[in-house]
């Protein structure tokens, strides 16, 4: 067994030689081998033959996919940096990239990578300000565990054009697809009746390109400025009809018509009519644990499939949650999501007024007393939620997948937007995301316990 100390200084120099291998050279009978520690993530090269990745539209590339020298996936693909704010704020950029055919290149192609349901969409999600590189990786992981979809990962490292460019999350994009948001696909065709029902799947977000065609805005809003917009995601606005505009527009409106209502507790009158109170509720706990700044009033999904009421989620977006911002009180453990918009009055993003009043009900109140004290007793308990952050730690910390990301980005003990709390160390980030975890639980038990 090779010394600690040979094995760090190998692995810089394999780092910096630009090779990207996770592991070290051994001379056996004239070969060279490898032997990779335990802990290895898979390799992702990507080759655009130096071509820089575009916002849009998608360029031609090769992505190659080994684990532990083994290669598991080779084939070409369409990629275009993604992310509203991330790829302006931050040198590490996120990428979305569809496989395409080996003969038609304007072929998407379904294909399995890592394990993962076959489909032809992905996502490499780059965790630079969340310098725990977990935050969303966690926040999933809960979902899932509580029994509803959330975008499947896999840590990797990333070689783009033979640079290291560190730690990325391999994950499936949001899309209504039968191993991902499994809805009813809702056709052009289909313009009355019961099939005009669903299946719809809307955003609540930011975008430099919304208007009429894209989206619709609530008509309960605090100023002019702060406006609630719905974008229509699935049919997209490119294919969406009409009629199909006409039905979701007014079952959202007839929703918040109904909870606003005086009678809006009411079982048959009232917002239950029109929503499923479950996905609501685990929808909220999820948001309140991470105390998510965005929670509520970006990266905001809901579904509504054909004869089915409104759905929240997928959850979606956690980079800035467990104490990662400093603004609007995120970094604080002990103060309701929900009420952002008190804190900061006259936010361009306002929470939707959806959540205070849902919360002045005491029966959906009494959901989320019942299904969180279920929830403590599990995949949400103090052990649940440590020994998932403890995995992820061991995984990224023990084979240096972190030393090789902050190698390339060098930015721990430095302020990033908008970081709270600034570790000087990898596991100083680690613990307190932990920490804060651990006092968020504390907090909201005191709190739920008295709904």
């Amino acid at each position: 067994m090779r010394h600690p100390f040979s094995f760090v200084i190998l692995s810089a120099v394999i780092l910096l030689s630009a090779c990207s291998k996770e592991a070290l050279p051994e001379e056996n009978g004239g070969e060279v081998v490898y032997e990779y520690p335990e802990n290895s993530l898979p390799l992702v090269a990507i080759y655009t033959q130096n071509v820089t990745v575009p916002d849009e539209p998608k360029i031609r590339a090769t992505l190659k996919i080994s684990d532990r020298g083994v290669a598991l996936f080779e084939g070409p693909i369409g990629i275009e940096t993604r992310g509203q704010s991330s790829q302006y704020f931050y040198p590490k950029k996120q990428y979305g990239f569809e496989t395409r055919s080996t003969e038609d290149f304007e072929l998407d192609v379904d294909v399995s990578l890592l394990g993962l349901p076959e489909e032809e969409d992905w996502i490499l999600q780059a965790p630079y300000g969340d310098k725990s590189l977990m935050r969303n990786v966690l926040t999933y992981s809960l979902s899932e565990a509580m029994g509803r979809y959330a975008s499947r990962t896999r840590y990797v490292n990333l070689n783009l054009n033979d640079q290291n460019d560190g730690v990325y999350v391999l994950m499936e994009r949001l899309k209504r697809d039968v191993n991902r948001i499994d809805i009813n696909e809702l056709l052009e065709v289909e313009n009355e009746g019961s099939a005009l029902t669903g299946g719809y799947i809307l955003k609540i977000d930011k975008g430099t390109d919304i208007n009429a065609t894209t989206a619709f805005a609530s008509k309960y809003t605090s100023s002019e400025q702060s406006v609630i917009h719905f974008l229509y995601e699935t049919p997209d606005a490119a294919t969406i009809t009409a009629a199909q505009k006409d039905y979701i527009q007014g079952y959202i409106s007839d929703f918040e018509d109904a909870l606003q209502s005086e009678n809006f507790t009411d079982d048959n009158e009232g917002y239950k009519a029109f929503i499923d109170v479950d996905s609501f509720v685990d929808f909220f706990i999820l948001t309140e644990l991470g105390n998510n700044v965005d929670g509520y009033r970006l990266s905001t999904w809901l579904t509504k499939d054909r004869d089915e009421k409104l759905k929240m989620g997928p959850i979606w977006d956690f980079n800035l949650a467990y104490g990662n911002a400093n603004y609007c009180a995120a970094e604080r453990y002990d103060v309701w999501a929900y009420r952002l918009s008190e804190r900061c009055p006259g936010d361009f993003y306002p929470v939707p007024f959806w959540w205070m009043r849902l919360m002045q009900d005491p029966a959906f109140k009494e959901a989320v007393k019942t299904r969180f004290t279920a929830l403590r007793k599990g995949v949400l308990s103090d052990a649940s939620i440590a020994a998932k952050i403890e995995s992820y730690r061991e995984l990224l910390d023990s084979s240096n997948n972190a030393g090789y990301n902050f190698t390339r980005w060098p930015i721990l003990g430095e302020w990033v937007w908008p970081n709270f709390f600034v570790g000087q160390t990898y596991n100083e980030e680690v613990d307190y995301l932990k920490e804060w975890t651990l006092n968020r639980t504390a907090w909201l038990d005191q709190q739920i316990s008295q709904f």
